[in-house]
């Protein structure tokens, strides 16, 4: 199905879906387990009615988020002729039909696919009506935007990383691909400038703007982590422990949880030297390389994070779909893992949250089953892109170097437009 006709196959499925999902989100349809909506029609309600005196609210512990997810928050103020949970909702809606328009757009290019585009339909429903009361789908947009614009104007991806990164932190991640050379100091200048510029203007307009660094460092584990699942297994060995709502979600408390949470910290910490060493070492970068390497980046620092709440997934969704646009794209089985974890994430919450809770059969196999998709998804992607970027060996007497503008001239390019594919080099780049 191409052209027109895939278009409209496309919008056939997303149209339904999303109204389904808005039907919930407004109660007009109930879903089974925890009111998702009240982060939206409470806790954010509640920060919209401090920021918009000018000041952060910094003796929140719930709020853990860089200065720029004021954005998001105030939003609503845009449409004040509805409530602020609908307005909020609507701005969802909103920001899911560009991600698709940029995937359709980039998906049309000669050369490009249109799967990405399936898989975003796809995803964002199966992660049912949370994925509408956060504001995870927004960020998610820009960092979409910047990947696919980052393709031929690489200062557009360093301005909305920078962006994105000011609204939750994660975007910076899409940095970690760019090809070496004229690209990467394009886009990573263009990121320090904009974060820089940005930080700078909220640290003096409004107080309290850094005062989320302290509320994330004294984070435990939460339930639905890794370490979350070794402590539920815990439990039925007889171990102590026990669950609170604490900074906004359910962590456990008790003996040696400590402990957990420095391992959690400690693979996140080697997860951030293997891309060091990883960036260091590849040699071939292709139009697809900066997605790939996101999406593997985030995969990474998901799996391995203390908290890994529902809403996440839509960042792999969204990112996945980018790689699956792009031809050449070695992700296809690593996003088709993190589909697959969609369904059983909205299984796990909200519908059989109460399990995971009580640490029963039913919710300890649904944590195992949806972490062990993710973890699978990490380690293919992760090998993946380390064989993917490794030097094709060259004939006798040939070269095992392209020149380092073999790339830059096509990608970081200051003509053609966002999402459109490039040529691959055919040797590799450094």
């Amino acid at each position: 199905m191409t052209g027109r006709a895939g278009t409209r196959g496309v919008l056939a499925v997303w149209t339904p879906t999303r109204a389904v999902l808005l039907l919930c989100v407004l109660k007009v349809v109930t879903v089974p387990g925890p009111d998702v909506t009240v982060d939206v029609s409470v806790i954010y309600h509640g920060w919209y009615e401090v920021l918009r005196t000018g000041a952060f609210p910094a003796g929140d512990v719930t709020w853990q988020y860089p200065p720029a997810a004021a954005l998001p928050v105030l939003a609503p103020a845009l449409l004040p002729f509805l409530a602020y949970p609908t307005a909020f909702a609507v701005l969802v809606l909103v920001c899911d039909a560009l991600v698709l328009g940029l995937l359709l757009r980039a998906g049309a290019r000669p050369g490009a696919r249109r799967t990405g585009a399936w898989l975003w339909v796809a995803g964002v429903p199966l992660l049912g009506p949370t994925v509408y009361a956060r504001y995870d789908l927004m960020v998610t947009a820009v960092a979409v935007a910047g990947l696919l614009a980052g393709v031929r104007r690489p200062r557009v991806l360093g301005a909305l990383a920078a962006f994105g990164a000011l609204l939750k932190v994660w975007p910076v991640l899409v940095l970690v691909g760019t090809a070496p050379g004229r690209a990467t100091r394009r886009a990573w200048s263009a990121a320090v400038v904009v974060a820089g510029a940005m930080a700078a203007a909220f640290w003096l307009a409004m107080p309290g703007a850094f005062a989320f660094l302290t509320y994330q460092r004294d984070r435990g584990t939460e339930i639905e982590s890794l370490g979350g699942v070794v402590l539920q297994l815990a439990r039925w060995s007889g171990w102590p422990g026990w669950i609170e709502l604490r900074y906004g979600s359910m962590e456990f408390l008790g003996p040696r949880v400590e402990l957990v949470s420095a391992l959690a910290l400690g693979l996140g910490g080697a997860a951030f030297g293997w891309l060091l060493v990883w960036r260091l070492r590849a040699r071939t970068f292709a139009a697809h390389t900066a997605a790939d390497a996101a999406f593997t980046a985030v995969l990474v620092f998901t799996t391995t994070s203390r908290v890994i709440s529902p809403q996440y997934l839509v960042w792999l969704v969204g990112l996945a779909a980018v790689c699956l646009v792009l031809p050449g794209s070695r992700s296809g089985l690593p996003a088709c893992l993190v589909l697959a974890a969609c369904p059983v994430t909205f299984l796990e919450f909200p519908l059989g949250f109460g399990h995971v809770v009580a640490g029963d059969g039913t919710g300890v196999a649904l944590l195992l089953v949806r972490n062990g998709l993710l973890v699978a998804a990490t380690v293919i992607a992760a090998a993946r892109l380390w064989r993917g970027t490794r030097p094709v060996a060259a004939p006798d007497g040939a070269p095992d170097e392209a020149p380092e503008t073999a790339l830059d001239e096509a990608s970081a390019g200051t003509g053609g437009e966002a999402g459109a594919p490039v040529p691959q080099p055919s040797r590799s780049v450094r």
